[in-house]
């Protein structure tokens, strides 16, 4: 089989806890290699941690994802900052999940790039004919304002407590798996409906039926520089969203009024009332289909396959 025409997805798993797992990783790593005579090749990091079991590998091209500031997440390794200086160090081309972060990071790699979150606009842009609801959604009254994502500790609990207990007549669908809080932390009430993990393909079937979306997020040391991808895939569906104020949501969507940014809960309600007494939202979508009209994920691997092959046109590395 020709390794240039395939996809290979390798999972390792360790059997033994105990044995040292830096080491054990390395070896597993080096036979992946060698099985597979591979010896052109890159290597794409999506988090300084593996360094700790690849950094003796030489790959033609090393990149490094920065997708968040992950030493801002609850139980970051302490070690992560200084796996991240060393890979900086180690990267020929930095790319990073938003132009908050790029702001933050730009000074310190000379070929460092923004990439905000694209879409698979055809995926979620099927909300718009879905006539189905889902089984566990049927019964949940209109308005229905909807989440779906990972609920952790970057998720406004406070707002969603608020806002709920003001709008008894409004309804609050979440959906994603619950990680790194507490569950009895979660606000609760007969008006908020937690329907747990959904599958991607399931998604549209939920939010075609949903009246507003939500970018449901706390401010906090792990939102600063997140780039959140459900603003443009709830674009796509058609929804309205509110989002509570992200900076990398504000700027571009919030300022071209695509998105509204509510910084309370007073503001909130004020601008659920607004979109839900409008008539029509046709103006709106022309609009938000005219922004998203050259956003995909496509676009987003050609320019990123462009830098990562202007770093060393003579390595034959091709992504």
């Amino acid at each position: 089989m020709n390794l240039q025409d395939s996809v290979f997805i390798v999972k390792i798993f360790l059997r033994d806890q105990n044995e040292d797992r830096k080491a054990r990783l390395e070896r597993l790593v080096n036979k992946v290699i060698a099985d597979q005579n591979i010896s052109n090749y890159l290597c794409w990091y999506y988090t300084p941690m593996a360094l700790e079991y690849t950094s003796h590998l030489e790959p033609g091209v090393t990149i490094y994802d920065s997708m968040d500031e992950l030493s801002a997440f609850r139980f970051a390794p302490p070690q992560l900052l200084v796996l991240e200086e060393e890979l900086f160090k180690k990267a020929d081309v930095v790319f990073t999940g938003g132009h908050t972060l790029y702001q933050a990071k730009k000074d310190r790699h000379h070929n460092i790039h923004p990439f905000p979150s694209s879409i698979d606009k055809y995926h979620f842009r099927a909300a718009r004919y879905n006539t189905v609801d889902a089984e566990d959604q049927k019964h949940i009254p209109n308005p229905r304002f909807g989440f779906f994502g990972v609920i952790d500790e970057r998720f406004d609990i406070e707002l969603l407590k608020e806002v709920s207990s003001r709008r008894p007549d409004w309804h609050f669908v979440i959906i994603g798996p619950v990680v790194k809080i507490d569950e009895d932390d979660l606000p609760r009430a007969e008006n908020i409906h937690y329907l747990g993990p959904k599958k991607y393909s399931e998604l549209p079937n939920y939010i075609s039926h949903w009246d507003i979306s939500l970018v449901l997020f706390a401010l906090n040391e792990s939102t600063e520089f997140i780039s959140p991808t459900k603003t443009p895939e709830y674009l796509a569906a058609g929804l309205p969203v509110i989002s509570t104020p992200i900076k990398d949501v504000i700027k571009p969507y919030g300022e071209n009024n695509l998105v509204y940014i509510a910084d309370s809960a007073d503001t909130f309600i004020s601008y659920a009332e607004e979109e839900l007494s409008k008539d029509s939202k046709k103006e709106w979508l022309a609009k938000v289909d005219r922004f998203l009209a050259n956003e995909s994920w496509d676009n987003t691997f050609e320019k990123m396959n462009l830098l990562i092959n202007e770093v060393n046109k003579t390595s034959k590395i091709y992504v």
